[in-house]
């Protein structure tokens, strides 16, 4: 997997922690299914001495059905709003069929989607905290033939526990990207392809 790491000025590649270079490696051993694309992006610079960012998309006969990115932050001296020294803080979009965003038990199944995702995986965690939004758009005069459109984001943040073993938190995000775009899981037992990552953008 691609993943590129940002820090604050002054400091380089060579004064990353090893631990965050073990945290990342193992980010990028993470194996998601062959719909997702997934490839580095700038990560934030202000919010911890250290992060790594990646993104992805979901793409289904050649439509995108969802997308999203994951950031790692990592400050070593900790952070007693993480009660840790990482944090993932992840992001998800997925188109949904318009009549369900009247749904009132939608956002609860989104959230769903997330804590079933990590729990599936085995990635342990502590100060899970996010939300979950429908938006819905309804056209009119000479765009009403085009119909409603609706999506639904997640967006949720949680301290792992098991840094710097990080890859099954990218592998839960992954899934829940999937889950949302609305592709059926894999069932038990049947291996997952990996995809080809990293092939739009630049590599390490």
């Amino acid at each position: 997997m691609v993943a590129r790491q940002e820090t604050h000025q002054g400091s380089g590649a060579a004064g990353e922690p090893p631990e965050f270079l073990a945290a990342v490696a193992s980010m990028r051993a993470a194996v998601l299914r062959p719909e997702v694309f997934c490839e580095e992006m700038p990560a934030p610079q202000r919010i911890a001495p250290y992060a790594t960012a990646l993104s992805a998309d979901v793409t289904v006969d050649g439509e995108e059905v969802a997308t999203g990115r994951i950031v790692l932050l990592h400050d070593p001296a900790g952070n007693d709003a993480w009660d840790g020294t990482y944090r993932c803080v992840a992001y998800c979009r997925a188109e949904i069929d318009h009549a369900l965003a009247t749904d009132p038990m939608l956002t609860d199944v989104g959230w769903t989607w997330l804590t079933d995702a990590l729990e599936s995986h085995g990635a342990a965690h502590i100060m899970l905290s996010g939300t979950v939004t429908r938006v819905a758009t309804d056209s009119y005069g000479t765009m009403a033939g085009d119909g409603g459109s609706a999506q639904l984001e997640v967006r949720a943040s949680w301290t792992p526990t098991d840094a710097p073993q990080l890859a099954a938190h990218v592998e839960a995000w992954g899934e829940l990207l999937c889950t949302a775009g609305g592709l059926e899981p894999v069932p038990d037992g049947v291996a997952v392809m990996p995809s080809r990552r990293g092939q739009r953008g630049s590599t390490l």
